[in-house]
C-alpha cells in the first residue's frame, strides 16, 4: 500500500501546481504558435558562474525574500543559455504583480513582469539534456524558416515536471516570434 502511495503522490503534487497560461494561436505541423500574456518571473543569471540558479531561485519562494513571504512553486522552469552564462527563471503564481511581488534577498535574484508575447513551442520528452535540446532548436528553428516566421530573441528551454517525476515528462523549447494575427 505505501508504495501505491509513493507511486501516485509525484501525480498528485504536480496536478496542484499552477501552469503558466498562453492561448494556442496555431498547431502547425509539429509545433505551436502560442500568446503569452505578461507574467512576473523571478530570475537568477549566473553571468559566468557554475551555479544553475535553482537554489538561489528555491531559496527566494520558499521565504528568503525581504517580506519572509512563501511562494507556491509554479510550472515551467525557464532556461536560457548563453555564452557569458546561462539564466534560470520561475514563473510566479498569477496572483503576484508588480506591486506585490516581493523582493529577492539575494542580489543574483531578480523579478520582473515579462512581456506578453508570440512563441514558437516544440515540446519533447523525457528528461532534458544538452543533445535533445540542441536537436530541438535545430528542429523548430528549420520548421519556422521553412513557414517564412521570423524570430525575435533566444531559444528557452520549458522543463514542466519535478526531478522525481520519471514517466510522462513535459519539456518544451520556446523562441519568440513575430506574429501578425490574422
Amino acid at each position: 500500500m505505501r508504495f501505491i502511495i509513493l507511486l501516485f503522490l509525484p501525480c498528485f503534487l504536480m496536478a496542484q501546481t499552477e501552469e503558466q497560461t498562453y492561448e494556442l494561436i496555431q498547431i502547425k505541423s509539429n509545433f505551436e504558435i502560442r500568446y503569452y500574456p505578461p507574467v512576473m518571473m523571478a530570475e537568477y543569471n549566473s553571468q559566468g558562474g557554475s551555479s544553475s540558479g535553482f537554489g538561489s531561485l528555491f531559496r527566494y519562494i520558499s521565504g528568503s525574500n525581504v517580506s519572509e513571504t512563501k511562494i507556491n512553486m509554479t510550472t515551467p522552469v525557464h532556461t536560457e543559455k548563453h555564452e557569458k552564462g546561462n539564466i534560470m527563471a520561475f514563473v510566479l503564481p498569477k496572483k503576484f504583480n508588480l506591486e506585490t511581488t516581493p523582493i529577492p534577498k539575494e542580489n543574483k535574484v531578480s523579478v520582473y513582469q515579462a512581456q506578453g508575447g508570440y512563441y514558437a513551442s516544440i515540446q519533447y520528452s523525457g528528461f532534458t539534456s544538452t543533445s535533445k535540446e540542441k536537436k530541438y532548436t535545430t528542429v523548430l528553428m528549420q520548421n519556422l524558416k521553412e513557414e517564412g516566421i521570423k524570430t525575435t530573441g533566444s531559444p528557452r528551454v520549458l522543463v514542466y515536471d519535478a526531478p522525481y517525476r520519471f514517466i510522462n515528462r513535459r519539456n518544451e523549447i520556446s523562441i519568440p516570434i513575430i506574429w501578425t494575427p490574422r
